[in-house]
């Protein structure tokens, strides 16, 4: 890029500031509209809440208050990189997107494709693109190279369903075409693909393996979206509840860089709701290491009735005494019991924790909804945990790695 087009992209930062939703709702709509088999790739579930606008929005403001240098993004590029082939989106749909949004860019601000504003978003996107490229071809590579993995998409089977609770069920997932299962990292997730009876087209989903690697099969522990005030129902996530045992989904193949990183180092678990998913995983890969260091594991949600695998975290604790676990309900039922099923009622305190179960040389892990993270990771620095030693990641729209 010149430094004029980097001065003109610096220039329009105030404008993305106050209208960029406006304009990445402008956008999505444009191409969805003229690419309707694009349905079937973008979260439509995130468009109808305006999620994936706003997104977009804040990655494209990012990208414009970096323009100088933007290596400083490449941690969120990686991120967003795995979930885009997790998708199996390829290099020719970058020109879609481009085109689109570069219209988008001239419609909305009202000026001609001819303005050099237009020319300098056309270099600073095609400067994008190819840092999204090269870094989504070396993953397509390394799954290209990686025993049982596989490129797009893939039918599975349901095997097997297990309800863990009031809104979870476990799927057990095993190829249909009897092939070998490829040997994941702890912590990393799948996109699935249904057909959406409402919406008439397949909807992809990601979500997180929640074991360790199993040699035929992948399990996904996925909670039931249902209607909450003005949140309507999970579309895919209904879906899936609903099929038999039997029925074929669409998978793509493991992936994604939240993950254990050193099984010999002390790890803490900390989760929220359905972030407890990876953890789990990550938990049963240790299991397999016979638990090399003590671990603990802090999990957070409303009660016993929406906490899926208590009885599991129970056994490996009767069974590994390395094994250290903290729990809190925000809203006990009457039967729940405290000290058995639960250690503290409301939300979860890291700041009074005992310090046993927070060293501050072992490895952290957070997932859950953001607002539960944030909390999490301030109490977790203020207690003196460096910084780098916390890895975090969203469900949703908008994944976040620290």
């Amino acid at each position: 890029m010149t430094p004029q087009q980097i001065d003109l992209v610096k220039a329009t930062v105030p404008v993305l500031r106050e209208n960029g939703v406006a304009l990445t709702g402008y956008f999505y709509n444009r191409m969805l509209g003229n690419n309707p088999d694009l349905k079937e790739t973008f979260n439509m579930g995130h468009q109808r809440s305006g999620a994936q606008a706003q997104a977009l929005a804040g990655a494209v403001l990012a990208y414009a208050e970096n323009i100088e240098d933007p290596s400083v993004l490449l941690p969120v590029v990686e991120l967003i990189a795995h979930k885009h082939v997790s998708l199996n989106i390829q290099a020719p749909d970058y020109n879609i997107v481009g085109e689109n949004l570069l219209h988008s860019i001239s419609e909305v601000l009202s000026i001609s494709m001819d303005d050099p504003l237009i020319g300098a978003w056309a270099a600073a996107y095609g400067q994008l693109a190819d840092l999204f490229i090269s870094t989504e071809k070396a993953i397509y590579d390394q799954h290209q190279q990686t025993k049982g993995s596989w490129l797009g998409w893939r039918n599975f089977k349901i095997a097997k369903k297990v309800v863990e609770s009031d809104e979870i069920t476990s799927f057990y997932l095993q190829p249909v075409d009897g092939g070998a299962l490829p040997k994941y990292e702890a912590g990393q997730y799948i996109s699935v693909r249904v057909f959406v009876e409402e919406l008439g087209l397949k909807q992809p989903r990601q979500y997180t393996l929640s074991t360790s690697p199993q040699a035929d099969y992948l399990r996904i522990s996925v909670k039931r979206e249902d209607q909450k005030g003005d949140m309507v129902p999970g579309w895919v996530s209904n879906t899936l509840h609903s099929l038999p045992e039997g029925s074929e989904i669409e998978v793509s193949a493991p992936t994604g860089n939240f993950y254990l990183i050193d099984p010999n180092k002390r790890n803490v678990f900390i989760s929220g709701g359905v972030g407890l998913t990876p953890m789990i995983a990550m938990l049963n890969q240790l299991v397999t290491l016979d638990m090399p260091q003590p671990v603990t594991f802090i999990h957070a949600c409303r009660s016993k009735q929406v906490h899926a695998m208590h009885q599991h975290i129970q056994d490996l604790k009767a069974k590994y005494p390395r094994l250290s676990t903290f729990t809190a309900y925000d809203s006990p039922h009457p039967g729940d019991k405290l000290g058995e099923d639960y250690d503290v009622a409301g939300r979860l305190d890291l700041s009074s924790m005992d310090s046993a179960l927070l060293p501050v040389n072992a490895d952290y892990y957070l997932c859950g909804p953001m607002p539960f993270m944030a909390e999490q990771q301030k109490a977790l620095v203020a207690r003196g945990i460096p910084a780098e030693n916390i890895h975090s990641e969203a469900f949703g729209t908008g994944g976040v790695k620290h």
